[in-house]
C-alpha cells in the first residue's frame, strides 16, 4: 500500500526557510513530467503524448494528497512509471502505471478510464485495483507460494504484474517514511511474495533490490553488521580480485577472444540467508564473490569455461550448465566455482549477451531483445518455450498494441487460487466448482452443503470458481451429496466422496427396505415380527445366514431390498426354523395376508411416500405418480423398481418373472414431487414456448426438461416437457390450464403403450 498522508494545514507561521524553498523545489521537480521523459526516449512522440495526458490525469486526481516524507503523491506514480520505462514497457503500461491508485483512492471508476485512455488502459488499472484488494493474512509457507501463484495466474497479462512489482520496488525504497510498526509485515510480505515473483519472472535486478530493501528493514541490526563485515572483506580482498581479473583477461587476450568481464557479489539477504541454514560464520561463506563473463556465442561460453578450468582446478559437483537445461524462467549460464589464489572460492557465470539481457531483465527482457539470429539458433538460446513464444510474437507482428493482444499470461494455466472467508487460499483445478471447493474443505461440509456465495453474492453450486474468488458454503444438517453433482464436479476427492455417500445411502436405505420386506413376507406366513436378534431366536438367524449366505444380518437384508434375495423365499424358511423350535403360526393372520394381495403378486405390499430415495427407483419407462395404479418389480441388484400397472415392460416383465414382484401403493400424502411426461401440440409462432411454460408455472408445475420438433416450417409443433407434479389430481390442474391458453391445439400426458 503507497505510504500516504491527508494534506498539511497551511502554516501562517512567515515565510519559508531557504531549505524548505530547496525541499519544495525538489519536490515540484520531482512531481513534473519532466522527471520522466528522460526515460521515454525510446518511444515515438504520439505515444509520450499519450503517457503525458495520463500524467495530466493523474496529477489532478491527487492533487493535495502527500506521501509520509511529504512529497507530493503524483512522485510515487511518476517514479513507478519509471521503473516500467526501465524495462522499456509500452505506452499503455506506462500509463497504467500512473494511473494505478485513481481508481483505489481518488474514486475514478473504470468507465472513465475507458473513456479517456481506452480500455486496455482501463484494464491494466482494474487487474492491478483488484491485486491490491488481496489481503495476505497467513504466514505459513504453503500459503506464501499458494498466494504468489494467485497474484501471477490472476494477471493474465504480464505487464499487471510488472507495474505491480515496479510499485512495490518504490514503496520499499520509500519505507523508512511509513512508521516503524509497519516495516515488518511489508518486509516480510515482500520477501515472501514479491521477490520470489520477480524471480520467477527472471527480474534479477528488481529481485535482489526488493531482497536487499525487506532484508535492510526486518533486520535492521543483522544488515548492518553484515555491511561492514562485506567492507572488511572487500578491502583485504580487493587486491586479490584485481589478480584474478588481471589474469582472467590476459588468457582471453592471448586466445583472441571477445570477452567482457564483470564482478558480482552474493547479496546481503542470500549471504545472511546461507549463515542462517546452514549454521555457518561469516568467515565460512566463501563465494561471496564471483566473475561473470560475457562472450558472443555459445560455443564461445564453453570454450571460456574449458580456459578457466586451465587456470584455476574446479571445485567438484559446483559445475551447472543452465545452457543446456535452462532454468524455469528463462535463465541460461554456465556456472563453475574455481579455487582461486590464496584458496579462495570464486565463482565464474559464462553467458552470451542476449542471455545477460534475459538474466538481468527476465520477461521484460524478451519483448526488448531486437536480436535476429540467421543462423536459426534462437530456440536453443532462449531456453523455455513460453518464453521463447514471446519473442516469436514480438519478431512476427512488430507492433506493440497487437503485441500485447497476443501475450496473455498465464503462469498456472491448470489451477485457480480461492479464498476461504478466514483468508485461507485453496489451490484448485481449473473449471472446479463450488461443491469442489466444498470437498476440500471436508467431506462433511460438502455432504451438508446446501448453497453458496461468492464474493457475498449467492452463485449456483455448478459454478465455477475464479481466482481470488472469496467463498463461503452453507450447510444445513438435512442436505445431502445429490446424484445430479457428479455431472459438473472436477476434483477426484469430490467425486469418490459423492459416490461413497450415496453408495452408503443406498446400502442403508436397501437394509430398511428389505427388512420391511422380509417381515411382509413372514407375515404371509402367520407371524406378526421378525425374530429378535440375540438371545434364544439367535440359532435361527444363524441357520438362516448358512442357508442364505450372508455374513450378517444386515446383509441379508440388503439383499433383499436390492432385489438380490426374494423375501418370500427368505421367509418360507425362516419360518420352517421357527417352527422347530416351537414357534406356531397365526392362522387368521396367514389368511387375511395371502388373500387380500392381488393374485399375480407373489409377495407382501408396501407404502410408498417418495422419501425412499436411494432404495426406490420410479421406471423411466412409464414415470408413475400419486394416483397411478402401481406395481413394484426387485430386479437384481437395482433395488425396487416401481412402475404403473399398465406398462408394457413391467407386464412383459410380470409373465416370465413374477415371483420378482410385490404389491406396493401410495401413501395418502407422499413427500415430494414426481416427474411425468407431458406432449403439448401448439400452433408454432413466435414467443409459443414461452406463454406454454407460463401456463404451466401459474399452474405449479415445475418444468424439469423440454424438447421440441426441429421442424421451423411447420405450421404446428410438438413441446415434449419433463414436468413434477404433486398427484394426479395436479397433473390433470395443469392440463387444464394448458388447454385453455389460445395456441395450445392439444395436451397429453405421455403414457405407455400396453
Amino acid at each position: 500500500m503507497p505510504n500516504k498522508s491527508s494534506p498539511p494545514v497551511p502554516s501562517s507561521a512567515g515565510k519559508p526557510s531557504s531549505g524548505a524553498g530547496a525541499a519544495a523545489a525538489a519536490n515540484a521537480a520531482a512531481a513534473s513530467f519532466a522527471a520522466l521523459t528522460d526515460s521515454l526516449d525510446y518511444l515515438d512522440h504520439p505515444s509520450i503524448e499519450l503517457v503525458r495526458k495520463a500524467y495530466r490525469y493523474a496529477d489532478a486526481a491527487h492533487l493535495g494528497q502527500l506521501r509520509n516524507s511529504g512529497e507530493p503523491y503524483i512522485t510515487h506514480p511518476i517514479a513507478v512509471a519509471a521503473q516500467c520505462a526501465t524495462w522499456k514497457l509500452d505506452a499503455q503500461a506506462l500509463m497504467a502505471a500512473l494511473l494505478h491508485d485513481a481508481m483505489e483512492d481518488c474514486g475514478v471508476t473504470k468507465s472513465d478510464l475507458i473513456e479517456r485512455f481506452g480500455a486496455p488502459v482501463a484494464e491494466l488499472v482494474d487487474g492491478l485495483t483488484k491485486l491490491d484488494k488481496l489481503q495476505f493474512d497467513t504466514r505459513e509457507e504453503n500459503q506464501a507460494e499458494s498466494f504468489r501463484k494467485m497474484l501471477l495466474a490472476m494477471a493474465r497479462d504480464v505487464r499487471v504484474i510488472l507495474i505491480k512489482l515496479a510499485d512495490r520496488t518504490h514503496n520499499m525504497r520509500t519505507l523508512s517514511d511509513m512508521p516503524r510498526s509497519k516495516w515488518r509485515r511489508i518486509s516480510s510480505e515482500t520477501l515472501d511474495i514479491y521477490a520470489p515473483i520477480a524471480h520467477r519472472l527472471g527480474l534479477n535486478q528488481t529481485y535482489r533490490e526488493l531482497q536487499d530493501l525487506a532484508f535492510r528493514h526486518l533486520h535492521p541490526w543483522r544488515h548492518a553488521t553484515l555491511t561492514k563485515a562485506i567492507q572488511k572483506s572487500r578491502n583485504r580482498r580487493r587486491d586479490l580480485v584485481q589478480k584474478v581479473q588481471a589474469d582472467v583477461d590476459t588468457v582471453f587476450a592471448r586466445m583472441g577472444m571477445k570477452v567482457r568481464l564483470a564482478g558480482r557479489e552474493k547479496t546481503l539477504y542470500a549471504i545472511y540467508q546461507k549463515m542462517h541454514h546452514k549454521h555457518l560464520s561469516f568467515a565460512q561463506v566463501t563465494d561471496i564473490y564471483g566473475f561473470r563473463v560475457i562472450v558472443p556465442t555459445i560455443t564461445d561460453c564453453y570454450t571460456a569455461l574449458g580456459l578457466l578450468h586451465q587456470m584455476y582446478k574446479p571445485v567438484p559437483g559446483k559445475f551447472k550448465d543452465h545452457i543446456a537445461i535452462a532454468k524455469l524462467n528463462g535463465y541460461q549460464s554456465l556456472h563453475t566455482t574455481l579455487v582461486g589464489p590464496s584458496g579462495v572460492n570464486i565463482e565464474f557465470q559464462m553467458r552470451t549477451q542476449e542471455m545477460h539481457i534475459i538474466a538481468e531483465a527476465g520477461v521484460a527482457a524478451h519483448w526488448l531483445y531486437k536480436a535476429q539470429d540467421n543462423e536459426g539458433t534462437t530456440a536453443e538460446r532462449l531456453g523455455t518455450q513460453w518464453l521463447q513464444s514471446l519473442l516469436d510474437i514480438q519478431n512476427e507482428t512488430r507492433d506493440a498494441a497487437e503485441f500485447w493482444d497476443h501475450v496473455k499470461v498465464d503462469l498456472f494455466p491448470d489451477a485457480v487460487y480461492v479464498f476461504t472467508p478466514k483468508s485461507q487460499i485453496m489451490a484448485l483445478p481449473r473449471g472446479a466448482t463450488v461443491v469442489d471447493f466444498a470437498y476440500a474443505i471436508h467431506s462433511n461440509i460438502g455432504n451438508r452443503t446446501a448453497a453458496a456465495r461468492i464474493n457475498n453474492e449467492q452463485v449456483p453450486l455448478r459454478t465455477e470458481l475464479k481466482n481470488g474468488d472469496v467463498v463461503e458454503i452453507v450447510t444445513t444438517p438435512t442436505s445431502t451429496p445429490n446424484p445430479a453433482w457428479l455431472g459438473f464436479v472436477r476434483t477426484g476427492r469430490a467425486r469418490s466422496k459423492i459416490r461413497n455417500y450415496l453408495k452408503t445411502l443406498a446400502h442403508t436405505e436397501s437394509e430398511g427396505l428389505g427388512e420391511k420386506l422380509l417381515a411382509q413376507a413372514l407375515r404371509a406366513e402367520g407371524l406378526e415380527d421378525l425374530p429378535a436378534l440375540g438371545g434364544e431366536t439367535q440359532p435361527i438367524w444363524d441357520k438362516l445366514l448358512r442357508f442364505t449366505g450372508n455374513r450378517s444380518r444386515s446383509e441379508l437384508m440388503t439383499d433383499i431390498g436390492l432385489g438380490k434375495r426374494i423375501a418370500s423365499i427368505v421367509a418360507k424358511r425362516l419360518m420352517v426354523l421357527m417352527t422347530e423350535r416351537g414357534y406356531k403360526p397365526d392362522a387368521l393372520l396367514m389368511t387375511r395376508e395371502r388373500y387380500t394381495s392381488h393374485e399375480n403378486i407373489s409377495q407382501g405390499g408396501l407404502t410408498l411416500d417418495g422419501s425412499e430415495n436411494a432404495s426406490v427407483q420410479y421406471a423411466q419407462c412409464c414415470r408413475p405418480i400419486p394416483g397411478d395404479r402401481i406395481i413394484g418389480y426387485l430386479g437384481r441388484g437395482e433395488g425396487l423398481v416401481v412402475h404403473a400397472s399398465q406398462c408394457a415392460v413391467a407386464q412383459r416383465l410380470q409373465h416370465k418373472d413374477s415371483e420378482r414382484f410385490i404389491a406396493v401403493d401410495w401413501a395418502d400424502d407422499p413427500v415430494r414431487l414426481f416427474e411425468t411426461g407431458l406432449v403439448v401440440t401448439v400452433t408454432n409462432g413466435k414467443g409459443v414456448l414461452a406463454r406454454v411454460a407460463a401456463e404451466l408455472a401459474s399452474a405449479e408445475a415445475d418444468i424439469i426438461h423440454v424438447d421440441m420438433d426441429d421442424a421451423i416450417a411447420m405450421d404446428t409443433i410438438d413441446l415434449r416437457f419433463l414436468v413434477a407434479v404433486r398427484d394426479q389430481a395436479h397433473f390433470d390442474a395443469a392440463l387444464r390450464s394448458l388447454r385453455r391458453a389460445p395456441a395450445v391445439l392439444r395436451a397429453s400426458r405421455i403414457v405407455p403403450q400396453s
